[in-house]
């Protein structure tokens, strides 16, 4: 009797896990989704605060994840940086970060992965009590390292994905 029971069982588990690989014959959209629909799914995002004639997108939309492409500290629109040095320029890296996820529809508490490169890593301390402020409740994974030669000479570039409501 228990043979026959742990042998049913078996197989609706086997029916469950198989099932759900193969499109339904009654037009089940929750199956595997075609090339076309993933397609879709993927959507290059620009604004006017992007960097002009930049040979990028500002971010990428993949399903419910947004990629931003790594904010360095300038000006919206511009490829100037703040007056003020260290400090100006790491709140304007980490505004440019909050400016650009809020304007394709997420926001810094939806922050899941940031990567930090710090042009002089004996900085690393001072520019995290500058990105602590942007994330006051749970913090994003992240990596840093140090980084020679950061586009226009910038002290800092940050990249992020976020997730979307």
């Amino acid at each position: 009797m228990r043979t026959l029971l742990a042998r049913t069982l078996l197989a609706y588990a086997l029916i469950l896990i198989f099932s759900g690989c193969q499109p339904g014959a009654d037009g089940d959209q929750t199956s595997v989704k075609s090339e076309k629909q993933q397609a879709s799914e993927v959507e290059f995002l620009n604004s006017e605060s992007a960097l002009p004639d930049a040979p990028f997108s500002q971010a990428v939309r993949v399903g419910n994840l947004l990629f931003l492409s790594g904010q360095i500290g300038v000006m919206p629109g511009t490829r100037e940086f703040p007056e003020g040095g260290f400090d100006a320029q790491a709140h304007q890296v980490m505004n440019n970060v909050k400016d650009t996820v809020e304007k394709f529809g997420s926001s810094m508490d939806r922050v899941v992965k940031c990567l930090v490169m710090i042009d002089d890593m004996s900085q690393w301390a001072d520019f995290n009590a500058v990105y602590v402020q942007y994330f006051p409740g749970s913090k994003p994974a992240r990596s840093a390292f140090g980084a020679d030669g950061l586009a226009l000479g910038a002290l800092f570039e940050v990249e992020c994905i976020a997730t979307l409501p």
